[in-house]
């Protein structure tokens, strides 16, 4: 698979670059949120929240930290996802250009993350 990636022409990659800095705001996100608002949108929906104390206690010291990686990484998607969007837009036919429902994966992946993100600063 990496020798098919590696062979492909540039238009024809997959967004890795900003599936990973969603994954990684993601990542970073959920462990900010995972101290005090994931535990409340948790026992709201009647699920049990045990499993998130060990996360809270690493994320706890490098809060800050974390906030800041998090805001850095989902910035940095929505830029080259925006920029990706332009791209597509001015498509020529029967040329490769990133598929649709991977664009709209990664906004709802940058939505969760923002979310995730807003709500660890506000309930924290």
């Amino acid at each position: 698979m990496s020798d098919l990636l590696a062979k492909a022409p540039a238009a024809e990659r997959p967004a890795r670059g900003i599936v990973l800095l969603t994954l990684g705001g993601i990542a970073a996100a959920f462990g900010v949120a995972s101290c005090c608002a994931l535990p409340l949108l948790f026992t709201t929906l009647g699920l049990g929240t045990a499993w998130l104390g060990g996360f809270a206690v690493l994320a706890a010291p490098h809060r800050a930290l974390l906030l800041g990686i998090g805001a850095l990484c989902l910035i940095a998607a929505g830029v080259l996802l925006w920029r990706q969007q332009r791209a597509a837009a001015t498509c020529v036919p029967g040329t490769v250009c990133a598929h649709p429902a991977i664009r709209v994966l990664i906004l709802v992946g940058l939505l969760i993350g923002a979310g995730l993100l807003w709500a660890g600063y506000r309930y924290a």
